[in-house]
């Protein structure tokens, strides 16, 4: 919005002015702003879920090779004394050396049990390199494509050697062995992992890489040259998938200090509390705690894994704090593949966090490959000092006392941090470092609750964070919790796990697998479950049988479809949405649940939500009902009777206010059209048939001066390719004539009366419904075409030709779908323009099976340019060839488009934007569906397979999808609107108070009164000739509406801001405009005299104007005032120049849209409900001219065109609610308008120019004006007591209220001031007194009392 200069200057706002902004304009409602209107009805991007594991491992099989030669220490080590001694905890020189060394065996691999008690050990003590190779070897055979892990102590040999060896020894002890890395990786081949106790073991993970890359240069070679001698040899595993975890690098020694093990890499794998606390207990600090010595730590009570005891409760916490450090250091994808992948490589990482804080403190630095960024100073290492402490100082009571152990606060702590995270913190931020924790907290049943309730407040950030919990592995605790029966946790879980499936579907699998539809099921099924609770239930199940027959079959069985109509009914609108989306996903392409739901009448249970009052649940069970009748079973006369049933309730939406609705419904019906292919196709065939026997009237008698060429001459529709090929055409002002000349084309001019029936539907159309055909993106059907079918299928015999009567059904449902075709929302018109054509096409290639063309007749086909219709369409449903046409589609002439007065900035259409393939540059454009191109006849049968799938799978609207958004997109943070500090909130309070400023300036005029009104403050040339003009409320924009397109000026600068093309067909006009929500964020809404209404946003801003919606407000406008084709220059005698159009009054307050016309009723729109709620007749045989309402009283007003006014008041049934008639004017009512005030007037207008004030009460005029004869344009203004009148006499009188004239303008300003043109409209701004005037010579200018007002 841009800002006016002078109220950035003004002195501070008064008080007076902000609570008069507040009381009025935060009270009005907003229409068309849901989010329905302002987002694209489709589902969010997936995102790659990276977290389930492709390829989950498991460690089988370990080798455990130990050269500990007890007693002989290597040559290359001098050792300190004393030394380092345990191994695995046992003084080797405590007893015989070989039993010394089958203890430490033994032992090794107990440690190792702890960890992953089911694979294979096999130990391999003072080994020879045979026996290593035995061992090896025979551990991959068996472990197949599992991961081996082979350990190797090397305390008692040499240290690894440059060149990549270890040692081992001869058979008699007498020699070391060196065994190189490279035969190792041969015999254990991948996946593996690999840990090096000893000295200078980083030495040998260099190694190592070298020798696989190595190998993979082998490989390399071998697959380019297979004659290479490389190839003839057997190819050597690939290492890529091997891990590596090494004791120090390649240049450190193992520390020997007595205190500690000799193998202190393997005690921090192995074990690594025990020696976390004896690591502790060694330190400074450990004087802190008073009493507790190494022996004490040995007797510390409990077991590792009994969470409930000190030894198990460290344990846990030792878990949470390495696994929590690791996911916040290392990336995504290498904490997966390490952490979450295998279990035993998880703990053996976790505890290499450990040995990396341990290790360094001694100057030794463990390696591992992949390589980890350090972790040894991550803070997290201070909540475990601090767990240890408060573990260790309560010991010596334990043991001497026996006293209680206090639990540790640890996980209560890290829950609060967590807490703080969540509420404290900015929206872009890095992730909780506690989330790894809230994990682990969800095993313990102390704070399960907190933990979920918190858990649910994370996963409610967003996708994002949805995304980072599975990828901690959050999903098996969750998946494990829906076993539990506590119902405190039902409402916390079943928002968790909507959230995860709102954000990955994939998990319906795993949830049926583990029976956890169940746990919904009975949440569902539980009538003391909140409604939201129910919703997100619901929502589930729907994601659990959506495409997944296995998910469909166990919900089936778990009785979901009589859960689900139980609930239909429910008041929460969320929850009968999601239950009717449930319902369609449940029977869709499966037959029992479409029977189970047949016996208890889902059908006509959905049938109530068909007039729910949201918009979102109408469309819901228009899906349910689509896929109920989309299943592709066998057929019986039942289901017959059913789909047919189904199909006339659907029809009656036809209307329906929400495009969503009704683009959900041509799916729905196309289901049908599938189902019922050749009955379908019989009916196309007649309606083809009908429709080139029948000759519309030619339009040549009706059309406008300079248009006379036939209609049947003028080219097709250029092909848009965009659906919103009208909406995004600012700029671009050649994209924007191409829109332009659309209305140029061949949409066929309506002929006078015989054209309509009362059975006709309505006839607006779409100017971008050209649409891609099956095989070669041509239309079978041209829009033309189907418009034509449609007003001719009131006549059509079909019902006496075609006997069978249920065939009815198949015929109004082409009338539906025709009707649709014509829908003023484009996205509606173009899935229903698919149906058709799709049938049409199946139609005529069954039909007519013979050579249609010889070549001869494509061979001069008409250049690349706008052609007419040739000859070859009629056989596939055209028009009979007329003389012209094919002349001119055969040779080489090119029929120009039709050319009409106008300004330059509409140059006739250019086919190069026309967006065709580049094949039609060589073919008439409308040619035959299955001609292949020049020289090539249609092949006979030539029906490609799979067309029928075509029309259904490319047939869907992103409405589940989309509502399924709401569940990944935060619900507990404050809507932006309602957030005070928002920008949203700060650019409308800045709205308001300007409109309190407008109101309060233009109050302080008008009340002073208006003595002239003649200064002329803007003048500009329109792009057409102005037929409506409209000020917005309070900024300095006006909009000017032409034929078809709208101009937007700023009437205070002198620009033009805007134009562009309403999208209604040729034949049809804009007769009124409003703006909806002026006191916020504009609308613009347009009504044509075909009956529909379209609503548009983003104009006169930088951005591309769009259409948020648009529907038939009035379905059947009556014939006698539409078809004659007419300019705007008006006659005197009204009764030649055509109808009323369509004329609207707008509610702010209550959100209704008043509608009438060339109508018979005043139609009532609920914005808000999107749907019709009010008929009231007008009681008159003459069209409605005008329209005036006040919420305060529930009083309409209308003009008639027999000179009639009456009063209608809408709280009255439809029979008493004309309360006044008034018939004192003679002759067609230009204006009657009610003032708003609680005892205000009515002032209504004829074309006579008599003025005539009624007070309602009362039966007669209480005063009468006479003003200017032939009148054709007449305002009232709402403020200023002040009426325009404009004549076909070219000038404006302006009265005051009492009829006296105050000005009386003739001519335009300036030197040369030329004459004003015959008035074809005028409007007074709502506050300010500006006058604007639309003449026919183009011309838009405004009047103002004086110049310096604004």
């Amino acid at each position: 919005m841009k800002m006016d200069s002078d109220l950035l200057h003004s002195p501070a706002v008064g008080l007076a002015e902000e609570e008069e902004a507040d009381m009025n304009d935060w009270k009005l409602p907003l229409a068309f702003m849901k989010k329905r209107h302002s987002e694209k009805i489709e589902g969010s991007k997936a995102l790659a879920q990276s977290w389930r594991m492709k390829d989950r491992m498991k460690t089988v099989s370990v080798a455990l090779v130990l050269c500990l030669n007890v007693g002989v220490d290597p040559p290359d080590v001098v050792k300190t004394s004393p030394c380092a001694r345990l191994e695995c905890w046992i003084d080797p020189l405590s007893m015989s050396p070989q039993k010394a060394l089958e203890t430490i065996g033994a032992n090794l691999q107990k440690q190792y049990e702890n960890w992953q008690p089911r694979a294979r050990y096999k130990q391999s003590l003072d080994p020879t390199v045979d026996e290593v190779k035995k061992l090896c070897t025979s551990l991959r055979r068996n472990a197949k494509e599992e991961r081996v892990l082979f350990h190797y102590n090397g305390h008692g040999v040499p240290r690894p050697t440059v060149n990549g060896e270890i040692w081992v020894f001869n058979k008699n002890y007498t020699q070391y062995i060196p065994l190189s890395i490279y035969d190792l990786q041969t015999w254990m081949g991948s996946p593996s992992i690999f840990v090096y106790d000893c000295s200078n073991a980083g030495i040998i993970v260099k190694s190592f890489k070298q020798f696989a890359l190595q190998r993979e240069q082998e490989l390399e070679v071998a697959a380019i040259n297979p004659s290479h001698p490389l190839a003839q040899m057997p190819l050597p595993p690939s290492m890529k998938n091997c891990i590596q975890l090494a004791a120090c690098e390649a240049s450190e020694l193992l520390p020997m200090n007595p205190d500690l093990p000799a193998d202190l890499f393997t005690s921090c794998l192995t074990t690594p509390i025990k020696i976390a606390l004896r690591w502790f207990c060694m330190q400074k600090s450990a004087k802190l705690v008073p009493g507790v010595t190494l022996d004490l730590i040995e007797k510390i009570p409990g077991r590792l894994n009994d969470r409930r005891t000190p030894l198990g409760e460290l344990n846990w916490i030792f878990t949470a704090i390495t696994d929590t450090i690791a996911w916040n250091v290392l990336p995504r994808d290498l904490f997966q593949k390490l952490f979450r992948q295998d279990l035993l490589v998880a703990s053996l990482f976790r505890n290499f966090l450990l040995a990396e804080r341990i290790m360094r403190s001694y100057n030794c630095t463990p390696v591992s490959s992949p390589r980890l960024p350090p972790t040894y100073m991550h803070a997290m290492w201070q909540a475990w000092d601090l767990a240890v402490d408060i573990c260790l100082s309560q010991l010596p009571t334990i043991i001497e006392e026996g006293t209680a152990f206090r639990h540790s606060p640890f996980f209560a702590e890290q829950l609060t941090a967590f807490q703080v995270w969540l509420t404290m913190g900015v929206e872009n931020r890095n992730p909780p470092e506690q989330l790894p924790i809230v994990l682990q907290v969800l095993l313990s049943q102390v704070h399960r609750l907190r933990a979920l309730d918190l858990l649910g407040r994370f996963l409610d950030l967003g996708p994002w964070a949805v995304s980072l919990a599975l990828s901690v592995g959050i999903f098996p605790y969750v998946l494990k919790l829906l076993q539990s029966s506590a119902r405190e946790l039902r409402p916390l879980l079943v928002f968790i796990w909507a959230k995860i499936l709102a954000v990955d579907s994939s998990c319906q699998a795993d949830l049926v697998k583990d029976n956890g539809h169940k746990y919904f099921l009975s949440v569902l099924a539980d009538n003391y479950m909140p409604a939201e609770h129910r919703t997100m239930a619901v929502f589930i199940l729907a994601v659990i049988v959506n495409s997944y027959n296995t998910g469909q079959e166990a919900c089936l069985q778990g009785n979901l479809i009589a859960n689900c109509l139980e609930q239909l009914s429910d008041p929460h609108p969320l929850l009968r949405q999601w239950v009717a989306i449930c319902l369609g996903r449940i029977w869709q392409n499966f037959d029992p649940a479409r029977w189970c739901g047949v016996r208890d009448s889902a059908h006509e249970k959905l049938y109530t939500l068909l007039s729910d009052p949201i918009p979102e649940v109408r469309c819901a069970a228009v899906f349910a009902l689509g896929t109920f009748v989309g299943n592709s079973a066998e057929r019986t006369d039942h289901s017959t009777t059913i789909d047919h049933n189904v199909a006339m309730m659907l029809a009656q939406l036809i209307n329906d206010g929400s495009p969503v609705v009704r683009k959900e419904l041509v799916v729905a019906l196309s289901h049908l059209v599938v189902q019922y292919e050749s009955n379908f196709c019989t009916v196309a065939l007649q309606f083809i048939e009908e429709e080139k026997n029948y000759t519309v009237p030619s339009p040549a008698n009706t059309a406008e001066p300079g248009n006379l060429t036939p209609v049947r001459d003028s080219p097709a529709i250029p092909r848009l390719r965009s659906v919103n090929s009208y909406t995004n055409i600012r700029t671009a002002t050649t994209a924007r004539n191409l829109n332009k000349s659309l209305q140029n084309l061949n949409l066929n001019e309506e002929g006078g009366p015989a054209a309509f029936s009362p059975g006709n539907l309505s006839t607006s159309s779409s100017a971008s419904s050209t649409l891609g055909s099956p095989d070669n993106d041509e239309y079978i059907l041209s829009f033309e075409t189907i418009d034509k079918m449609r007003r001719v299928s009131s006549y059509s015999s079909l019902n006496s030709l075609i006997g069978v009567s249920f065939n009815s059904v198949y015929t109004q449902i082409w009338r539906v779908l025709l009707h649709l075709a014509a829908d003023p929302f484009p996205e509606v018109s173009d899935l229903a323009m698919k149906v058709l054509n799709s049938i049409a096409y199946k139609a005529t290639m069954n039909a007519r099976p013979q050579r249609i063309l010889d070549s001869g007749s494509l061979t001069q086909s008409a250049p690349a340019s706008p052609t007419s219709k040739g000859t070859h369409i009629h056989q596939a449903g055209g028009s009979p060839p007329m003389p012209s046409t094919s002349s001119s589609s055969l040779t080489n002439e090119v029929p120009k488009p039709p050319t009409r007065e106008q300004p330059a900035t509409r140059p006739p259409y250019t086919p190069t934007l026309g967006g065709q393939a580049p094949h039609s540059h060589q073919f008439p454009r409308t040619r035959k569906m299955f001609d292949k191109g020049p020289e090539q006849a249609a092949e006979d049968g030539d029906d490609p397979g799979g067309h029928r799938n075509y029309i259904s799978a490319a047939l869907q609207t992103g409405l589940c999808d989309w509502s399924a958004k709401y569940f990944a997109q935060p619900v507990m943070k404050i809507p932006e609107e309602h957030d005070l500090e928002s920008q949203v909130r700060m650019e409308r309070q800045w709205r308001f108070l300007r409109n309190a400023r407008v109101r309060r300036h233009s109050r302080s005029i008008t009340q002073r009164g208006v003595s002239r009104l003649d200064d002329q403050i803007f003048i500009n040339r329109n792009p057409g000739v102005p037929s409506v003009v409209k000020f917005h409320p309070f900024n300095t924009c006006i909009a000017v509406a032409d034929k078809d397109s709208i101009c937007f000026w700023d009437w205070e600068k002198g620009e033009r801001l805007d134009y562009f093309y309403n999208g209604n067909p040729r034949y049809t006009r804009i007769t009124s405009m409003e703006y909806l929500n002026g006191h916020d964020c504009s609308l613009l809404l347009t009504a044509t005299d075909d009956g529909a209404l379209r609503i548009w946003k983003n104009f006169a801003d930088q951005k591309n104007p769009e259409m948020v919606t648009a529907w038939q407000g009035l379905s059947d406008m009556l014939p006698t005032t539409r078809g004659l084709a007419r300019r705007v220059s008006i006659y005197l005698d009204r009764s030649k120049q055509g109808g009323a159009g369509m004329v609207v009054d707008w509610e702010q307050e209550t959100g209704l849209l008043m509608t009438s016309g060339d109508v018979r009723v005043i139609r009532i729109w609920d914005t808000d409900r999107e749907m019709k709620v009010q008929d009231i007749p007008t009681g008159a045989d003459s069209c409605v001219t005008s329209l005036s309402c006040d919420s305060q009283r529930s009083l309409i007003v209308a003009g008639l065109g027999d000179g009639s006014v009456r009063v209608f008041d809408r709280r009255m049934g439809p029979n008493e609610c004309r309360v006044m008639t008034y018939r004192e004017h003679g002759a067609w009512v230009v204006k009657a308008h009610l003032q708003k005030e609680t005892d205000g007037h009515i002032i209504s207008v004829s074309v006579n120019g008599d003025v005539r004030f009624f007070e309602p009460r009362t039966p007669d005029s209480i005063n009468v004006l006479q003003t200017v004869k032939g009148l054709t344009a007449l305002d009232i203004h709402p403020q200023a007591n002040l009426f325009a009148c404009g004549s076909m006499n070219q000038f404006i009188a302006v009265y005051n209220a009492n009829g006296d004239v105050i000005s009386n303008i003739k001519y335009y300003d300036g030197f040369m001031g030329q004459r004003i043109g015959a008035i074809s409209c005028l409007a007074f701004h709502p506050h300010w007194p500006h006058l604007a005037v639309g003449s026919n010579d183009y011309y838009m200018s405004i009047y103002s009392a004086e110049k310096r007002l604004r």
